[in-house]
């Protein structure tokens, strides 16, 4: 958060107009920042872990996972610190959550389970699944509708206005 209040300091950011998005590896500290702070009015996240310890085993990862948080039986206590669903109901951030029905690498179980987790907690979120689509978005339709929604997510939630549709 140092490097947000760095560019609010500046001038070039407005701390009522903030939105976090990322996919991937952005997609898992987005989900780490919206658990830890209120600050950001809207998030995207894509393709992101959600509980580490049903990832073990599973993605390519596997041997960074132990290397920065060592095995989880041995380091159980760390695992759950850095899993972001240990802390989900810190989530007041309206989340859109999107990712790939094919993702090998981040199954949908990841954004199915913070979907859930964030209706269930009475938050806004949203669930965009792509059909056929795999760790990347890679058909040209899916790709212009992920960048509109994420422009009418952050229209909304951030600038405060109505979606493209709406206006």
């Amino acid at each position: 958060m140092a490097a947000v209040d760095d560019v609010i300091a500046r001038g070039y950011g407005d701390p009522d107009r903030l939105g976090v998005c990322g996919w991937s590896y952005g997609g898992e500290l987005t989900n780490h920042v919206i658990t830890r702070t209120d600050r950001f009015k809207g998030a995207c996240t894509g393709a992101s872990t959600f509980i580490y310890i049903s990832n073990y085993g599973h993605d390519q990862y596997q041997r960074w996972w132990e290397f920065e948080l060592g095995l989880p039986w041995e380091n159980r206590e760390m695992w759950e610190e850095m899993e972001p669903f240990n802390r989900v109901e810190n989530i007041t951030t309206p989340t859109l959550i999107l990712c790939g029905e094919k993702d090998w690498n981040v199954p949908v179980i990841n954004s199915e389970q913070l979907y859930m987790a964030l209706k269930r907690l009475g938050r806004i979120t949203e669930l965009v699944v792509y059909p056929g689509e795999f760790h990347g978005i890679g058909t040209p339709s899916y790709i212009k509708d992920k960048y509109t929604r994420y422009l009418d997510w952050f229209a909304k939630y951030v600038k405060g206005k109505g979606t493209e549709a709406e206006e």
